[in-house]
């Protein structure tokens, strides 16, 4: 019986553990902190988790579909998600398949499969594993840029923000808007001396309410057209939350959807209040000042990099995934061409797939495996159709930003449907 092995405990390992045991499917988890929950937990060393953190998609179309959440709360904070992920876990039995406080450290091919390395309470071991399923997050290694000049005062990254009592007191710049920068300046405004916001680009404000009922719930049937889709909403929001640009946001150079639209408009609110200004981009650090580009300056106590995160696969060598520039290339994010006996799990973005579309993931992934253990010669013909075929289109018609953020971002129906797709091709009768 062939043993895999999967890296990380977070709702990602979680599903994929699931979904092989469904399939009978041998594993052995491996999680770094005590714990399951993944960056949800905010006591893992590894989260970036914060205390005011909630879901930004509804728990209707974040939760796993075998396993609803027990709270009526439409966007609950991140101590219920983490006893959600715990409760499922016990439920379906997958917290003993998982060694805790294990961190793997290296992972090298060998006889066929992979010779997995981790250090943990035991000390240091290698087991050997006929597959490895990469499920360690996209959110946990920070993307620090390079700024001209020299800062006197503290700078951190937002994967380095727990508490509003950090910025207490202090003139704090956050540099980048996303849904955490967002998030952290409305803390912010309570707490701190003063609160700037430098940004390069303009975004798209979504409310998390549109016609008293969770925005994500809206036009769940069949999905518009992309150009339609941006056309509709565009109009929805300018009557909702106004235009941007008048609370001092750039215009944006891009539709609605082609980056990760921000599920926070009490940031505007703040901004019509006068309780936060924002700034043009950053040109230099100069002691205690901030240079703008527009020839602005100003002196601040903390800068706050709301700067993102980058994809980190520390313990294999990056030729083993296929990367080209910013993320590996990989079959609907899953499957390396090279079909090497490695995979990815939960290398997506995309607005509004849930773990539920995680899940689904990992039940391709089961199916390949269960066919590769019992059904050799449609494995065979799944493998030859990812390397010989033109691979799904998963944007959706969406033209994403080119940026490294966006590059494994897909759209969810487009993704979904493709998923399920290939699954019914693989499974299917020959």
């Amino acid at each position: 019986m062939s043993r895999y092995a999967v890296i990380g405990a977070g709702p990602s390992g979680l599903a994929t553990a699931r979904a092989l045991q469904q399939r009978g499917i041998t594993v052995d988890g491996y999680e770094a902190s005590h714990g399951v929950g993944g960056l949800w937990d905010i006591g893992n060393p590894r989260s970036t988790m914060y205390e005011s953190a909630h879901l930004i998609s509804s728990r209707t179309t974040t939760e796993f579909a075998e396993f609803p959440m027990r709270t009526p709360v439409d966007y609950p904070g991140h101590r219920v998600l983490r006893q959600y992920f715990r409760d499922y876990a016990d439920h379906f039995d997958l917290t003993s398949l998982f060694r805790f406080d294990t961190t793997v450290t290296r992972l090298e091919p060998h006889d066929g499969g992979w010779n997995l390395t981790s250090s943990g309470p035991d000390g240091e071991s290698t087991r050997w594993y006929q597959g490895v399923v990469l499920a360690n997050g996209t959110l946990a290694e920070p993307h620090v840029p390079a700024f001209a000049g020299i800062f006197d005062g503290e700078v951190l990254h937002t994967s380095a923000y727990k508490s509003p009592r950090q910025l207490a007191g202090k003139r704090v710049l956050i540099i980048g808007a996303g849904n955490s920068g967002c998030d952290i300046a409305v803390d912010a405004v309570h707490h701190a001396a003063s609160v700037d916001m430098s940004v390069r680009r303009g975004y798209y404000f979504v409310p998390r309410y549109l016609f008293g009922r969770p925005s994500d719930t809206l036009n769940q049937g069949r999905p518009l057209p992309a150009r339609l889709k941006q056309a509709v909403d565009t109009r929805v929001l300018r009557a909702f939350t106004g235009d941007p640009v008048r609370f001092g946001f750039p215009r944006p150079d891009y539709r609605i959807y082609e980056s990760h639209p921000i599920v926070n408009t009490m940031i505007l609110n703040h901004l019509g209040q006068g309780d936060l200004r924002i700034r043009a981009d950053v040109d230099r650090f100069d002691g205690s000042a901030v240079r703008f580009r527009d020839g602005s300056a100003d002196d601040y106590d903390l800068v706050l990099l709301a700067t993102g995160y980058r994809l980190d696969y520390p313990f294999v060598d990056a030729e083993h995934l296929h990367w080209r520039g910013a993320s590996p290339r990989l079959f609907l994010n899953v499957f390396p061409a090279s079909f090497n006996g490695l995979y990815v799990m939960g290398m997506i973005e995309a607005s509004g797939i849930g773990w539920q579309g995680r899940f689904e993931q990992a039940e391709l992934l089961a199916s390949y495996l269960h066919a590769r253990e019992h059904d050799p010669a449609r494995a065979a013909r799944f493998r030859t159709r990812v390397t010989a075929d033109p691979w799904p289109d998963v944007t959706g018609g969406y033209r994403y930003l080119g940026l490294d953020r966006m590059s494994y971002y897909v759209n969810k129906d487009a993704y979904r449907r493709a998923v399920r797709h290939e699954r019914a091709g693989l499974e299917a009768a020959p």
